[in-house]
């Protein structure tokens, strides 16, 4: 293990101070960067701890919600506020991982949690762009039954592992950052990156830039919502496909609807062309099924996951039914 010193920040502002050394991380739960280290996958020379921040869930004027960092996944998924007003949230966050885990991680560090592609992992014998810039990207000629079908590239094919940020892609949540160049907001959407040609960059943060809130606007039909995650067995595993939707139906048409994939690209996929086909039209299985169909125009299958395309489709006309019957 690479030696690294250790820092308990008192306050956001002691944060952004300590984390400025190059190679530093901000530590929360710990539940995906301890793992990274222990890989060897990272190797920060120094840890700021800013478990003790920015832990709160507050009420915004304009009734929406606004989720410290530091938040825990347990607090967060059990909120009355979430559970009633966003319940795609709470269920994107138990769908997510253990009890255990949730109880340790943290808001923040589940937004920058990095993929779980074994060849990333794979510190001895595989090549990867994400880990090793400019190694080669052994997955894409390699088992590729969990990898991306949309916005991937010749760099790489890995998913973003994340539950809880496809809900609030989903949600149209904004990130608030707090960074050298003072503070500054952030569309979710915008958050994260494709690959493009340096999939070692998983987000647009600057460096030392700390994660201070999530802030969800207030969006009543948002109360018609859920997430459902397709994955290979009920207990703990990363999604295959995950749906994330809102939908508000007035007298049998869509007036207004959000949508988001997991377990489909190397970010948080908004399904801006389902939402497209959807708005204005009626509330069918057939308009549902040319939404997922208008999605997944676009997908680029690798070896093995071709099946995902029709996943992603049946769960999304099961997702979308569901909530058109709730609705009714």
């Amino acid at each position: 293990m690479t030696p690294f010193t250790y820092a308990r920040a008192e306050n956001a502002a002691d944060a952004l101070r300590l984390g400025q050394a190059n190679a530093t991380a901000y530590l929360g739960g710990g539940t995906n960067l301890v793992d990274l280290i222990r890989e060897t996958v990272a190797k920060p020379s120094a840890l700021v701890d800013v478990t003790g921040l920015l832990n709160e869930i507050e009420e915004t004027e304009s009734g929406g919600l606004m989720i410290g960092a530091a938040v825990r996944n347990t607090a967060l998924a059990e909120h009355l506020a979430v559970r009633t007003r966003y319940p795609v949230l709470s269920r994107a966050i138990l769908a997510g991982a253990s009890a255990q885990i949730r109880n340790m991680a943290t808001v923040g560090g589940n937004l920058l949690q990095r993929t779980r592609c074994t060849y990333f992992y794979d510190t001895d014998g595989s090549r990867c762009n994400k880990r090793a810039p400019g190694s080669g990207c052994d997955a894409i000629e390699g088992f590729t039954r969990g990898h991306a079908i949309l916005g991937a590239s010749s760099a790489c094919v890995a998913t973003h592992p994340s539950d809880m940020c496809v809900a609030l892609a989903a949600l149209d949540a904004v990130v608030h950052l707090h960074g050298r160049g003072g503070a500054r907001t952030l569309p979710f959407t915008e958050l994260h990156r494709l690959p493009g040609d340096h999939p070692e960059f998983d987000t647009v943060l600057e460096p030392g830039e700390l994660i201070t809130a999530i802030e969800l606007p207030p969006l009543s039909f948002a109360a018609n919502s859920t997430y459902r995650k397709v994955r290979d067995r009920a207990s703990y595993a990363f999604a295959l496909v995950s749906i994330a939707a809102a939908l508000k139906i007035e007298d049998g048409v869509i007036k207004d609807v959000r949508i988001a994939l997991g377990g489909v690209a190397h970010k948080p996929w908004r399904a801006s062309k389902a939402e497209a086909a959807l708005r204005g039209g009626p509330a069918t299985e057939e308009a549902f099924q040319a939404a997922a169909v208008a999605e997944m125009a676009d997908a680029a299958p690798l070896r093995d996951n071709g099946f995902k395309i029709a996943l992603t489709k049946r769960t999304l006309v099961a997702v979308l039914g569901d909530l058109a019957g709730a609705a009714a």
